[in-house]
């Protein structure tokens, strides 16, 4: 590796850095292709303290929430331990903030309880300043709701339960 790509590749990393912070991100991977066999791997993250309360930021997100695992009985500590492995869980494609409505102050997209067919509309994701809409995998009905409108998400990171 030459010095001038060396600091190349610093300077890459510390616009990554930056622009991990400038969008509130946690995480950012990118690999850098140089040619045949050679590449720059860069996995740039910061640590994010969780908070839990017992607060509810909106009653369609947190109380609907509890009343399914509590009816399913024996079943509920699995669901609960980690809902990424649900049947049914939908996970986010990106990183970036959900929002459940269209715009604030307007009616959320689905609810607990709510019947969707498949390819509808289930939330927005904000990634980049680019408005993403998350659409249902399959036809079912809504079970869990697990993230809060305006709350950051990981890739990967379980959306809701369809059932």
């Amino acid at each position: 590796m030459t010095k001038d790509r060396n600091t190349e590749d610093v300077a890459f990393i510390q616009a990554l850095a930056e622009l991990l912070n400038k969008n509130d991100l946690t995480e950012l991977s990118v690999k850098r292709e140089y040619g045949e066999n050679d590449s720059l791997n860069v996995r740039v993250s910061k640590q994010t303290n969780v908070v839990t309360t017992s607060v509810s930021a909106s009653p369609a997100v947190a109380a609907p929430a509890s009343a399914p695992a509590a009816a399913s009985g024996a079943s509920a500590p699995a669901a609960d331990s980690d809902p990424a492995q649900h049947p049914g869980a939908v996970t986010s494609p990106m990183v970036g903030t959900a929002y459940l409505a269209p715009e604030p102050g307007a009616d959320a997209f689905v609810s607990v309880g709510a019947t969707v067919r498949e390819g509808q509309t289930l939330m927005i994701i904000e990634a980049m300043k680019t408005m993403n809409h998350i659409p249902a995998p399959r036809a079912g009905t809504v079970r869990r709701i697990l993230v809060a409108d305006g709350s950051a998400v990981e890739y990967g990171a379980p959306l809701m339960i369809i059932e």
